[in-house]
């Protein structure tokens, strides 16, 4: 984080295109937005942090805005409507003798970020939505920072290894807004390219798990191993297994139906009231588990898939890799503390619907569970893999 001395500078030097100033966040969540999707962009190629005031006017005199908890936090979960996420910090601070909220933003490893599907940057005192040339220069930058796997090339693919139909009608629309597709004139290469599908010429491991034609040939781990246990015991007999594959999209339509069909409802009755059909888990704490395994999971160096294992008083389901980055063993599961070891991802799942808001699946999942009365949500941590424990409902 700046100093106060190095924050006074920028906050008084009005003609910084590193700096937007805003007298609140309630009346400008919008431009805020924006401007932080821009300042990751970071297209003039800085590589300095860009800088939102809240609680200043434009011409840099205090707004006399109140900095509150929850005005830091909003702040904070502006990076939630971005894609990919941008590094930020938000901090209350005093200059200039004004109370002000500062958000920091540092430019992105994995450009272009886009807001509601829009690419913005920003050069000099100009903010708008980015042009495919812009766009491309972004794009190159980005090949030459250390990625995270899951865009990493795939060096024996090719583009005919995609499925440019599921690409085209399916996922495009839901990643990019309509008005830009509207005035779309790319290419099949540039547009695959935009979402971090492509690298230079090679389809990335995000491209292969989301429009891949043999998804395993390239990434043998990504499927989802289901087994139904007669038992408690692994060595138990099974009654129901299926390796689930696909794209990431099928995988989790097919995991959700395996779901359904084994999922047991019951009677919950109540003198004086009308009787309560009880499932024996709920099927939206199982799917937040599952989505957060697929999500969490690592790809590389590992052939080991997803497990569900269904026994007959509990589910575990198991995902290769560890808590990583700012996750640790102590803070695991706790409401804020996330991080994201294949960020894209991420993007893919939200932009396709299958996850509504990042940082709050755990959340979530207890939720439901103590809803439906079942037993509170368990987890094994290792080195080497999350384990979740899911109680069956008794």
């Amino acid at each position: 984080m700046l100093d106060d001395a190095a924050l006074s500078v920028l906050l008084n030097d009005l003609e910084s295109d590193r700096v937007e100033r805003k007298s609140s966040f309630s009346n400008n969540k919008d431009d805020v937005r924006k401007a932080v999707c821009a300042f990751a962009n970071d297209l003039p190629d800085y590589r300095q942090p860009g800088i939102v005031f809240i609680g200043l006017q434009d011409d840099g005199k205090c707004a006399n805005l109140r900095i509150t908890d929850e005005l830091l936090r909003q702040l904070a979960d502006t990076r939630e409507n971005l894609q990919p996420f941008p590094m930020l910090l938000v901090q209350k601070r005093v200059l200039n003798g004004c109370e002000v909220a500062v958000i920091v933003v540092y430019p992105s490893d994995a450009p272009p970020v886009r807001y509601e599907g829009r690419v913005w940057v920003r050069v000099g005192p100009r903010r708008a939505i980015a042009t495919p040339q812009e766009e491309r220069n972004l794009a190159e930058k980005r090949r030459a920072k250390n990625l995270p796997f899951d865009i990493w090339p795939v060096p024996n693919a090719t583009l005919s290894d995609l499925d440019l139909d599921f690409f085209r009608r399916i996922y495009l629309p839901s990643a990019i807004s309509q008005d830009v597709l509207a005035e779309n004139q790319r290419s099949i290469e540039e547009q695959l390219a935009s979402v971090r599908f492509l690298n230079v010429d090679r389809p990335t491991v995000l491209g292969i798990l989301t429009t891949g034609k043999d998804i395993l040939g390239f990434v043998p781990s990504a499927y989802i191993q289901f087994i139904r246990f007669a038992g408690t015991e692994l060595t138990d007999p099974v009654t129901d297994q299926q390796t689930i594959s696909g794209n990431l999209l099928d995988i989790l339509k097919q995991i959700d139906d395996k779901m359904q069909a084994h999922v047991n409802v019951s009677l919950d009755i109540t003198t004086g009231l009308a009787e309560r059909r009880k499932p024996d888990y709920p099927i939206t704490a199982l799917r937040q588990l599952i989505v957060n395994a697929i999500m969490h999971r690592i790809y590389e160096a590992t052939n080991a898939p997803v497990k569900v294992y269904w026994f007959n008083d509990r589910i575990e389901i198991q995902n290769p890799g560890g808590p990583f980055g700012q996750v640790t063993r102590e803070n695991f599961g706790r409401p804020g503390i996330t991080d994201y070891r294949n960020p894209h991802i991420a993007d893919v799942l939200k932009n396709l619907g299958l996850v509504q808001r990042f940082g709050i699946g755990i959340a979530t999942a207890r939720r439901e569970l103590e809803k439906n009365s079942n037993p509170p949500l368990e987890f094994q941590l290792e080195e080497n893999y999350v384990l979740a424990i899911v109680r069956r409902l008794e």
